[in-house]
């Protein structure tokens, strides 16, 4: 038996969940410094006194000669659920505690000039379903993970102002796991298996979509002492665009424990399994093969004031934008015979506001806060379990803990506030129009976040 429309319709819900993976501010990371992080991000205007700055502002220079390392971990745990309208069942989501690496290396001499590298994750996370979960067939997980390496060089223009930046190489690998609904399957006799009175969400097939990329792009920064007591920090960071050029689309059959009565539209003896109707797919079109795209990982820019007037205080405010819009179309490249096509997501550039403080003690010892606003990227027509964005609030508290002289511990909590939003379980066709995709919306996502941040400095 022939399943081309299952094919088709799998391997194309499989790559929309691509951008959403690499879209939408639940997988844009921020997660970067535990510094950082207890500052609410406000940071570009004045860096942490730590190599971070290498990706929170490249233009900086570090305040004292040497070698300074820094690196540790973000733990992030992200709870959310999906409500239906109609029966008030809840679904609640599967999402993986994530470790997300940083680890950053400067260094300066007796000129002006600095050199450094980071190593840090900005886009990833994971979103997923437990197998319960109607929407499973737009998406069981999605998964994205991209690493940047950063090589930097900042120069000190003069005493008050620096300049500096670097190229950016990134590896980004994406997983999307699908469950493929048999109702919409058009049969041999014509009908589809709905028609034929297969209920709706029958999984018989589960798709694994996996693709790696690499792509490169540049990042700069500058840095400026306004009066002695202000400061402000400018930073962009460039797209990079990814593209998938092998990914790969595997099936895997799902016992769907259907039995066919007798004088079926099929021909076959009473009592056959659908089950084994449908073995035969799995080596033709439903068989493994190849699928490609581009994906972008959108440019980001930051910029802000600090003041730094009150002894040993440091309050910072930053504006940051990231252009999601360039996620308007996705175009679908197939290799295994079903037709290429492109892919609708609509989104839109993103704004955050950002604060920060910071309270250095004479022993070494520092106190950090900060709050925080985004605003989502999804419009209300693409809010599903690919990714269920909202805007979000941010607050923070983090501490600054000296150690063995050389050596100083970062510690840094984050709680990520929404108020949840409106979404859809079921795919949009690629020709309706927003107002028909906003009219599959039929329930309520919820989501909330709490993110443990711990790093080491360590100067030399």
């Amino acid at each position: 038996m022939t399943l081309t429309r299952a094919s088709r319709c799998i391997l194309a819900l499989s790559l929309l969940g691509l951008p959403a993976a690499a879209g939408a501010q639940a997988f844009g990371l921020n997660e970067i410094g535990s510094c950082a992080i207890s500052r609410a991000f406000a940071t570009t205007s004045a860096p942490c006194d730590d190599a971070s700055s290498i990706y929170w502002n490249p233009g900086v220079l570090p305040k004292t000669p040497g070698f300074s390392f820094y690196g540790g971990v973000a733990i992030i745990g992200i709870n959310g659920d999906f409500t239906r309208d109609t029966s008030f069942t809840k679904f609640e989501a599967d999402v993986p505690t994530a470790y997300v690496p940083h680890i950053f290396l400067d260094y300066r001499g007796a000129g002006k000039l600095a050199y450094g590298l980071g190593v840090y994750v900005p886009y990833g996370l994971t979103s997923q379903w437990q197998d319960d979960f109607p929407g499973r067939f737009v998406a069981k997980k999605a998964s994205l993970k991209t690493i940047y390496v950063q090589p930097n060089i900042a120069y000190q223009l003069t005493d008050n102002w620096s300049i500096g930046g670097g190229p950016i190489y990134g590896h980004s690998s994406v997983e999307l796991v699908q469950a493929v609904d048999l109702s919409g399957v058009v049969t041999p006799a014509g009908p589809t298996f709905g028609q034929l009175g297969i209920p709706k969400y029958t999984e018989f097939a589960r798709a694994k979509l996996e693709g790696s990329a690499n792509a490169w792009g540049v990042t700069v920064g500058l840095h400026g002492k306004l009066t002695p007591t202000w400061e402000m920090g400018l930073r962009f960071l460039s797209q990079l665009s990814f593209k998938y050029d092998d990914a790969d689309a595997t099936f895997e059959p799902r016992p769907t424990g259907l039995i066919l009565a007798a004088n079926n539209p099929f021909g076959v003896p009473a009592n056959t399994p659908v089950d084994a109707l449908l073995l035969s797919s799995f080596t033709t079109t439903l068989a493994p093969q190849k699928v490609s795209t581009v994906i972008r990982h959108p440019a980001q820019i930051q910029a802000g004031f600090a003041y730094t007037g009150w002894e040993g205080t440091t309050a910072s405010l930053d504006y940051a934008y990231v252009g999601w819009k360039s996620f308007n179309q996705l175009p679908v490249n197939f290799k295994g015979g079903a037709p290429s096509k492109v892919l609708v997501e609509d989104y839109n550039n993103t704004s955050s506001i950002r604060f920060g403080v910071e309270r250095r003690m004479t022993n070494g010892f520092a106190l950090r806060g900060g709050l925080a606003a985004a605003a989502a990227a999804a419009p209300d027509e693409t809010v599903t379990p690919l990714l269920p964005e909202m805007d979000r609030g941010y607050a923070t508290l983090g501490a600054g803990i000296p150690v063995m002289g050389r050596f100083k511990l970062d510690a840094a909590y984050m709680h990520v506030f929404a108020s949840g939003r409106r979404g859809r379980i079921d795919e949009r066709s690629s020709t309706s129009t927003s107002a028909q995709a906003l009219a599959l919306n039929s329930g309520f996502f919820t989501l909330n976040a709490n993110i443990l941040s711990l790093s080491l400095k360590a100067a030399f």
